[in-house]
Parts: structure tokens; sequence; C-alpha cells
């Protein structure tokens, strides 16, 4: 009797042994995950292509950060391709207590926390995320324009950042707007062909005839066009406000450039619009002035309207293979441009054949 009984304590031993291995295995389990599992903070980084700022955070500034915190820190890298993009960094921007002048790339968003520019990030990122980590980090704050902007996100890693983003640089490109770029640069490239033989002939003693009557006076009309296209784009980069592009192009994504501004302080339009200026002033004194000025006003003329070809030469090509986005404004003014270089061929092509004589 007293062994059934012990053994039937023993029995009982085993199963309450058994029920608290059971119970015991995945409380441990669980223990273990909780203490496994380390704070993540979640940043989102919202970037330009041809941003030389946003070149420097992505390749030099934000590859260590991100090797020092491996999976502690999430990073998505959110490019802004069109003028959607743009305006919506604006609204986040505004929503966060920033003005619209206030906004730029890079923008590094931690939480309700924006880091602005090279300097902010390279010099609070990583005190910011230490801070989160000690307070059990954190995930994207909950922002209505943030979340629609988030899938467009792509996860930088510090291996080869600069390959991890190719996949969506070119997602935002208006075919019809790189096409037209690639017509009006093949027609600067004619007109700069007929300027070499024109101006080569002239010291052959073969100048143009002088253009009469309705091409003449196609310079002033063209020079106030083209004036009030740089006053247009010169209004939207000192206002911030979005662009009338039409269904060719993303002329804000072209002026939220650095290349907008020339030496990152004049902006391009701004010194279009001196250029047109002086185009139509010089047209003036030589149509109504018979002095010594007006005689080389011509060449003048020419020499502007040269410059300011082989300058739209220029922000064509950034358009096209820097910026990757093409400004409709931009490309009507290297047109206009072009066509007053071409009109006034004449004049620089006689004043050269008589100074070639002399």
């Amino acid at each position: 009797m007293f062994a059934e009984s012990e053994l039937t304590m023993h029995k009982t031993s085993l199963f309450f042994a058994i029920l608290l291995l059971v119970v015991g295995i995945p409380a441990s389990t669980q223990a273990a995950s909780i203490n496994d599992d380390q704070p993540v903070v979640h940043a989102a980084l919202f970037w330009l292509r041809g941003c030389p700022n946003c070149t420097q955070v992505l390749t030099s500034v934000l590859p260590p950060i991100k090797d020092k915190y491996k999976s502690r820190l999430s990073l998505l890298a959110i490019e802004l391709v069109t003028t959607d993009d743009i305006d919506s960094l604006y609204n986040l921007g505004a929503s966060l207590g920033f003005a619209k002048e206030q906004v730029e790339v890079p923008f590094l968003l931690i939480d309700r926390t924006a880091l602005v520019g090279v300097d902010e990030i390279q010099n609070k990122l990583s005190s910011l995320i230490e801070q989160y980590l000690a307070s059990g980090g954190v995930g994207y704050p909950d922002l209505p324009l943030l979340g629609l902007m988030l899938p467009k996100g792509i996860p930088f890693t510090a291996a080869e950042p600069t390959m991890q983003l190719v996949e969506q640089t070119t997602t935002g490109t208006q075919s019809l707007g790189m096409a037209l770029a690639w017509i009006v640069m093949g027609i600067m490239g004619v007109a700069l062909i007929i300027a070499i033989v024109s101006i080569l002939r002239a010291f052959q003693g073969k100048p143009l005839r002088e253009f009469k009557g309705w091409l003449d006076i196609a310079i002033p009309v063209l020079s106030l066009i083209g004036l009030g296209a740089s006053i247009y784009l010169t209004y939207v980069e000192i206002t911030h406000t979005r662009a009338l592009c039409g269904p060719v192009g993303d002329c804000n994504a072209v002026q939220s450039s650095p290349y907008a501004k020339l030496f990152g302080i004049l902006p391009v339009g701004v010194l279009g619009a001196l250029g047109y200026i002086a185009i139509l002033l010089t047209w003036i004194w030589r149509r109504f002035r018979t002095d010594a000025l007006s005689r080389i006003a011509g060449p003048a003329m020419y020499g502007m309207a040269l410059f300011g070809t082989l300058f739209s030469i220029y922000l064509t090509y950034l358009e096209l293979f820097v910026i990757r986005a093409v400004c409709i404004w931009c490309l009507s003014s290297a047109v206009i441009i072009t066509i007053i270089m071409l009109l006034n061929l004449p004049p620089i092509t006689q004043w050269l054949a008589i100074s070639d004589e002399e």
C-alpha cells in the first residue's frame, strides 16, 4: 500500500514537473526574445537628383552613421521626382511649422524632428539617434502626407548607397520633355555651326546681307517674349511658388535644383532677364542712333546672344544628364536666344568683313 502511494506521489510530481516545463519554455523563450529585441529608430530622407548637398549626405555623411547603428537605424531614402513630390514636401514642412523658404533638400525626418541641410544632418543626427534609442526607439510619425510618401522610399544601406537608389531616379522622367530637350539641343548645335560658317565666310570678304523689315523687328519682339519668361522664372524662384509647366517636363524640379541659381546666389532667371533687357536696349540704340556706338551695336548684340546660346546649351545639358528633368520655360528661352543670335549674324559678319579689309 505504501509502495503504491509512493508511486502515485512520484507520478504526481512528474506531472507537475512536466507541466512547469511546458509552461516555462514559452515564458523563457518570450523573455529571451524581449531581451534580444533592440530599439529601432525610423527615419526618412528626402532628396533630389542633381543636388550636390544630397549627394554629399547620401555618399559621405550617412554611410558611416548607418554602419555604426546597423539595424537599429531604419532609413528610407525618398527621391523627389515630380512636382507633386516637391509640393508634398513643402506641405509636410508646413505641418511641422516650417515656412516654405525653410524647406530644402536634403530633408531628414525623425519622429517630428526635421534636420535640414548637410550641416544639421552631419552635426545632429547621431545624437538624435542616441536620444531616441535611449527612450526605446521611435517609428514614423503619424502624419498623413508622410504616409503617402513612404511607399516611394528605398531602404538606405551603408554599402553602395548610390546603387540602391538608381532604380528610382528614372521613374519621374517625362519622355516628352526629354525628347523636346534633345531637339532643342540639336537646334542650338546646328545654329552654332551656321554661325561658325558665316563668320568664316565673313573673314573671306563674304558677309551676310542685312535683314530688313519684319526680320529685324523680330529681335525686339523675341527679346520681350524672352524677358517675360525670365521674369516668370525669377518670380517662381524667389517666391517658391509652383510653376505652370503644362504637359511637358517638370519645371519645379528644375527650379528646386541648386543649378537654378548661379554661384548659389543669382537666380538664372534674373541673369536671363538682364540679358534680354540689354539686347533690347542695344537694338533700340542701333535702330534710332547714328553715332559710333550704334555701329558696334550689332556686334555687341551678337556677342550677348552668342553667350546666351552657349549658356543655354549648358543649362539644357544639366537638365538632360544631371537634373533629369526639363523646364519648358527654359527650353523656350533657349530657342528664343538662339534665334536672336542667328538674326544678328549679318551685322557681325559685315563688321568682321570691314575690319578684315581695314
